[in-house]
């Protein structure tokens, strides 16, 4: 295989940028993903690429359960402040103020137009990246008019 095509085609999927949060006890994790897809409307299932080695995979192998933040078009700053390590103080996450997922506890950044709420029902454990299959348990709209932000239109890419 030639690996400068295989980056190219598999840059080709197109992805969104989402904050995915987790929480056990005082242990929190939270960090920007693409990997994220619907695989199911009954029961509403999503599947989650996090990064095997990550605080928030620790924190969901420990909880079986996370949830997924949607950012606006308008909202890069708020995910690139999640590209670094997970701090908590003053009730914000990485600088941005959250609210406790009411079904999971995992953190719901009060400015994202759309949020839900996860619990894991399967996990493939393999490569770099642990696939999350989850059940949807809970989900709430804030700004039903925002367009959700595109990887692609960030001119950044994660994938190949």
């Amino acid at each position: 295989m030639d690996s400068d095509q295989k980056k190219v085609a598999l840059r080709a999927i197109n992805y969104g940028l989402y904050v995915l949060t987790a929480r056990n006890g005082d242990q929190y994790g939270a960090g920007g993903v693409n990997w994220l897809s619907q695989a199911s409307f009954d029961p509403p299932l999503v599947m989650a690429g996090v990064k095997a080695d990550s605080g928030s995979a620790a924190i969901i192998g420990e909880t079986g359960a996370f949830a997924v933040n949607v950012l606006a078009g308008d909202q890069l700053d708020i995910g690139k402040a999640f590209f670094r390590s997970t701090s908590v103080e003053d009730g914000k996450i990485n600088g941005y103020a959250f609210t406790d997922g009411p079904e999971t506890g995992a953190p719901l950044l009060t400015d994202t137009p759309y949020w839900f709420e996860c619990r894991v029902t399967d996990t493939v454990a393999r490569g770099d990246h642990t696939v999350y299959v989850a059940e949807v348990v809970n989900a709430g709209v804030r700004n039903a008019e925002a367009v959700p932000l595109l990887l692609r239109d960030t001119g950044m890419n994660y994938g190949g």
